[in-house]
């Protein structure tokens, strides 16, 4: 079986640290994002690259942009992957490093939300790879501690995600300082409209690889859904299921805001249900990074997010996702759940769904073109009277997604036309 799994990555004509790399981190045998991107990478290619998270889509850019530069030179980067967040600037960084155990490569991450004197002094050491979100990387630009003269390979990682934050204008003002004669790599998890039109403005003539339709989920994750009317018996529920410490070993729970996770957070706590942690971005980088690593090494059970930290949890043997609400951005529900199900392990999606989240339900089955199937509560939660400013707001929610369908509709909050005679 071994020699089996390395005849197919000799296929890709990898050198012999690269190979052993592989080896060390136990990549068995290419996926098929990589046997797709392989080839077209090492020949040069520009390549709009489109797979759901736990494809190895990572790795199918990093392998061969490491073969290519294969050594350290001391003319400044000349490799630069951009990605939306911290959390991922440190998993793209991690498996650079080990892909690159081997080399005397220098890789290097650069992200905000800490002082840039550290990364400053790592830069002035030299680097040949950068792994930047795009502000800083502007910010350490701009104050000339680093140069992008000899960069000839551009990646956009998680372009849909980059899109969704914002970065446009930044990427636009990159884009401007790198060299014009480069390799343009683009990969995302979804292709809207959005990255089509960036892919447009800085590929030509790009292959256009995609190993599975748009937003589709991972087949090794199940997926069911419960309507629950209210946040006090979401509690119940949520309560119910961590009881079980037999089945959730290893559970991420994702919300909508930092309030409620925090919420959420001090109940596990107070119930016992941990070890847990939570992550949003008002947490420090390096909380975050610690509550990812303990999360990470089993030394916590349980971990709490939001949205924003979604793609950058890279861990493999998570057992139940959690979503303690549905969210409103519909291709988040894919990153999400892709928390677990990671490479061939499988993986539980739960999603709680009050009666305005139906409607996200709704246009997330429409996304991922599938029916998440719907389960009954189980009899010993108990159901909670939805208290009437949470019942308020409820219905403000369902009237503006009847106004959304239909903008004739005029629900129980319509504003009142004034009299406008005196």
């Amino acid at each position: 079986m071994e020699t089996e799994a390395k005849s197919k990555w000799l296929d890709y004509k990898l050198n012999k640290q690269m190979l052993q790399a592989i080896a060390g981190v136990g990549f068995e045998s290419p996926t098929e994002i990589q046997r797709k991107c392989f080839t077209l990478i090492q020949g040069g290619q520009q390549v709009i690259g489109i797979a759901q998270t736990g494809t190895g889509k990572t790795a199918a850019y990093l392998i061969p942009l490491l073969q290519k530069i294969n050594y350290a030179q001391d003319a400044g980067p000349r490799a630069l992957i951009l990605v939306p967040t911290k959390e991922l600037t440190k998993q793209v960084t991690d498996t650079a490093m080990k892909l690159a155990a081997h080399t005397d490569m220098r890789i290097i991450s650069l992200f905000g939300g800490v002082g840039i004197k550290s990364q400053v002094e790592q830069l002035q050491q030299g680097s040949d790879i950068i792994v930047a979100t795009p502000g800083r990387l502007l910010e350490l630009y701009q104050e000339k501690k680093l140069t992008t003269k000899h960069v000839k390979t551009l990646v956009i990682d998680e372009a849909d995600r980059m899109m969704d934050m914002g970065f446009i204008h930044q990427l636009r003002k990159i884009l401007d300082i790198l060299p014009s004669k480069r390799q343009n790599l683009l990969f995302s998890a979804t292709f809207p409209d959005k990255v089509e039109k960036l892919s447009e403005e800085f590929l030509e003539f790009p292959h256009k690889v995609e190993v599975t339709p748009q937003a589709t989920v991972a087949r090794q994750v199940s997926q069911v859904y419960y309507e629950v009317p209210n946040f006090k018996t979401k509690i119940n529920f949520l309560e119910q299921l961590l009881s079980d410490k037999g089945q959730f070993t290893r559970v991420i729970i994702f919300t909508r805001t930092k309030e409620t996770a925090n919420n959420i957070f001090k109940f596990i706590e107070r119930r016992n249900f941990g070890p847990v942690r939570v992550i949003h971005s008002n947490k420090g980088q390096n909380t975050r990074m610690n509550a990812l690593n303990d999360f990470s090494k089993g030394e916590v059970r349980v971990l709490v997010a939001t949205d924003v930290s979604a793609r950058g949890i890279d861990i493999s043997k998570v057992s139940h996702v959690i979503n303690f609400d549905v969210p409103t951005r519909h291709d988040d529900y894919v990153h999400r759940i892709g928390r677990t199900g990671r490479a061939s392990e499988v993986g539980q999606a739960i999603t709680m769904a009050s009666e305005p989240e139906l409607f996200h339900i709704g246009k997330i089955e429409k996304l991922i073109r599938e029916k998440i199937p719907l389960r009954t509560l189980p009899a010993e939660v108990k159901i909670e009277e939805t208290p009437f400013e949470e019942a308020q707001l409820m219905a403000k929610a369902i009237d503006n997604q009847r106004k959304r369908d239909d903008p004739n509709f005029k629900g129980a909050f319509h504003e009142k036309k004034r009299n406008k005679k005196p």
